[in-house]
């Protein structure tokens, strides 16, 4: 009797692992809204986000500011996702809190960050479960500057393995904001595009990710030019998993998204599906246009309680073995 419980206990957990085995893989973006710690970093202008600042950013609302990055990015799916790509990021310590201390924590990842010349010293960062995702190796990618341009985040490259073995390329990109003009400042978003395209040459037909704040929407010239690389922007269509959102953020009432996620032609033939996460607890009442927007931390310089002024895009790619029984 006792053999035949340990045979039935033994089946079970092989179906359980292979259907772990089976779940698509899920992929997150967010622009985190100026996730700043309280303590000031040399040769940074970052005063406004001090407890004596413009802003009065306590501890109290840096911790419940981690805890609400950390819901958000819990609720993107029924599982933890396996990595997580963030923007507006201020150092590793921002990162060690929201992977070891907050509600994030006992998901156990592990991450990278950027070290970028940013004038604000916001940087971006990957999160990820090592046990589907094991870096080979990284760079940061350096943004060279033009005249009248301040110094911008590093592209966090990586490349890693994936359980099946496969190579997966990641990058995660902040480019520089519209502040000034479109058309004035997208020279600027450029230099952010030159600096991966060599990468991608490199790389070829590879399996390969960007994802970021790329401060353009998907029809200018800078996400064309990733198109014309055999990039696809597979986010560019994307709603709301709950049917509220059209974007990943609102301005004046209207939907918008300058968050992107661009996927190769092999990993596009994984992709099984796309989404905004508009959860009702990122949301708020919007009084002088009606409907929701997100429910973002401050409004101008006062404090308004949120997470973020941007929502979260989910994309999810069916695991190798998966993709291949389904043929």
């Amino acid at each position: 009797m006792a053999g035949t419980r340990h045979k039935i206990v033994l089946t079970i957990i092989i179906g359980l692992l292979q259907l772990s085995s089976m779940r698509a893989q899920t992929f997150v973006e967010l622009n985190c809204e100026n996730l700043f710690d309280c303590n000031h970093d040399e040769g940074k202008r970052d005063s406004e986000f001090l407890p004596d600042g413009q802003r009065r950013w306590t501890r109290t609302k840096y911790w419940k500011k981690l805890n609400l990055i950390a819901q958000t990015i819990l609720s993107c799916e029924n599982d933890i996702p396996e990595m997580v790509a963030l923007v507006e990021v201020e150092n590793d310590s921002v990162i060690h809190d929201l992977t070891r201390r907050s509600l994030l924590r006992n998901a156990h990842y592990d991450y990278l960050i950027t070290e970028s010349p940013d004038v604000r010293g916001l940087d971006v960062a990957l999160l990820y479960l090592r046990k589907k995702f094991q870096p080979i190796c990284y760079d940061y990618i350096r943004v060279p500057t033009a005249e009248n341009m301040r110094p911008t985040r590093d592209i966090l490259y990586i490349k890693g393995k994936e359980p099946s073995g496969d190579t997966l390329h990641v990058f995660v990109v902040h480019s520089p904001s519209r502040y000034g003009g479109e058309l004035e400042t997208r020279p600027y978003r450029m230099r952010v595009i030159n600096q991966i395209k060599p990468y991608l040459k490199q790389i070829g037909e590879g399996q390969v990710l960007i994802a970021g704040d790329f401060n353009d929407y998907e029809k200018n010239v800078p996400l064309k030019e990733l198109e014309l690389m055999g990039m696809t922007n597979v986010t560019k269509n994307a709603k709301g998993r709950f049917g509220e959102a059209k974007g990943t953020y609102r301005f004046r009432g209207e939907w918008h998204s300058l968050d992107h996620v661009f996927l190769s032609t092999r990993l596009c033939e994984r992709l099984d599906s796309v989404f905004i996460n508009d959860a009702s607890f990122l949301l708020e009442d919007e009084e002088d246009y009606g409907g929701k927007k997100p429910y973002r931390t401050f409004n101008g310089a006062h404090y308004n309680g949120g997470g973020s002024d941007h929502l979260p895009l989910v994309v999810r790619l069916r695991n190798k073995e998966q993709r291949e029984d389904g043929r």
